[in-house]
């Protein structure tokens, strides 16, 4: 029985001809990678009867290197929230407190991971869509480099800030999976031809390093276990570094965040999704015209919060809006990507705690105490800079987690220097 209500189809994906890194692994995946033969509906009513003739890239790579896919999992409509609350099928609790939000919008990956049901599960991340599951469900969550790996059967919500990511227990299952998903794709032109490196080593050299507190999202949180489990995390850090400093984002550009996310993720995902309409995707619903079928259509098969979404992204590219407000969150994107850039230049590594607080509960306003360090992360999906949230702490029973920023395509170093603070926190 699936008591967390986290995953939307059951299936049994493998080839048993084919061995690999993963031959001993149970996979599940977000419900919008396309897998053939097997039902993809982005948790949307509009999709619920979707049925892919072909697999997504990753989902070929995990099935050659040994995979068994045994879940698609739950999401957020359309990857449309942060919070799990929003799946057709109703939302998905925590895997540890099931009174508790999992988050979202790749809510299910996560909470099946959390719960032991599968050792390693795939998500999208677009604002901090896996981070912020992982930090309220106590597990690992990898966005990569935007282009490591291929997004080509997944379904799109704002293609330029859309990642695949990674859900596991552990920094090492983590690496693995990647060195199998990663890499150029010529289904995905936006797929780097970097070399796919051996990141499940877990060695490269991270013994002198410079390490950015970036004091911004602490000046946010007021959770005093939080707070002292980073502190406590730095000074261990701080004896063994030469360099652990605090750093600061332009206030400015730190507090656009949230609202240049919302203008730029809503303007794409309009634009993206105009061809759920009924006629080349979708649960038609029939009208006595061609516009009365796609308003039927659409009408029946989005939920408020994401017609809602739509009707914002529509009216931010409005010709007398585009300038005045594409366009100049755009300008203002670039600028946040120029300081981070400025940051990283000095420093091989960013921290800060993941999040203000640990996964609210289901009967809470969930943005009633959300600050802007609950939305921050969203920064390296902006500037396609990779990013991971490990296990920190935990506050009132439930699980907290430190995110850890680097510069673009440093997974290999980002992935060492998170295995040596996972094993640093255990001993704290």
């Amino acid at each position: 029985m699936d008591k967390y209500n986290a995953i939307v189809t059951q299936c049994d994906i493998k080839d048993e001809t084919k061995k690999g890194s993963l031959s001993h692994l149970k996979i599940a995946l977000k419900d919008n990678i396309s897998t053939k033969g097997v039902k993809t509906t982005a948790s949307s009513k509009i999709l619920e009867n979707y049925t892919p003739v072909f697999n997504a890239t990753v989902v070929e790579r995990i099935i050659n290197a040994g995979g068994h896919i045994v879940a698609k999992t739950t999401m957020d409509e359309l990857g449309m929230g942060g919070y799990g609350k929003n799946p057709a099928t109703g939302p998905t609790l925590n895997a540890i407190d099931q009174n508790r939000m999992a988050g979202g919008s790749s809510a299910g990956s996560a909470v099946l991971v959390a719960s032991g049901v599968v050792d390693v599960a795939l998500g999208t991340d677009t604002g901090d869509s896996m981070r912020i599951p992982a930090s309220y469900n106590g597990i690992v969550g990898l966005k990569p480099t935007y282009g490591r790996v291929s997004r080509y059967g997944v379904v799109p919500y704002p293609a330029s800030l859309d990642h695949d990511g990674i859900f596991a227990k552990d920094i090492k299952t983590v690496a693995t999976m990647l060195e199998v998903i990663a890499g150029y794709d010529r289904l995905d032109q936006v797929t780097s031809h970097k070399e796919v490196e051996r990141y499940s080593d877990l060695d490269s050299d991270v013994n002198d390093v410079k390490i950015a507190i970036l004091d911004n999202v602490l000046n946010e949180i007021d959770n005093e276990e939080i707070i002292g489990a980073f502190y406590r995390l730095v000074n261990a850090l701080d004896l063994r570094y030469s360099e652990v400093k605090t750093v600061s984002m332009d206030e400015d550009l730190f507090k656009a965040l949230p609202i240049v996310y919302k203008i730029i993720a809503n303007a794409e995902a309009f634009s993206n999704h105009s061809n759920l309409s009924g006629v080349p995707f979708g649960n038609r619903i029939a009208g006595d015209t061609f516009s009365e079928t796609i308003l039927k259509t659409r009408s029946n098969g989005f939920s408020f919060q994401v017609a809602q979404r739509m009707f914002i992204g529509a009216t931010t590219l409005m010709s007398e809006n585009y300038t005045d407000v594409y366009v100049k969150a755009q300008k203002v994107r670039r600028k946040i990507v120029d300081n981070l850039n400025e940051m990283k230049e000095d420093y091989d590594f960013i921290i800060a705690p993941a999040a203000s607080r640990i996964a609210p509960l289901l009967s809470e306003d969930e943005d009633e105490h959300a600050t802007l360090a609950d939305s921050y992360m969203v920064m390296d999906n902006f500037s396609g800079h990779p990013g991971i949230v490990i296990p920190l702490g935990t506050s009132e029973s439930m699980p907290f987690g430190l995110y850890i920023s680097t510069r673009a395509f440093n997974e290999k170093q980002l992935l060492s220097f998170a295995a040596i603070i996972e094993e640093m926190v255990g001993e704290l």
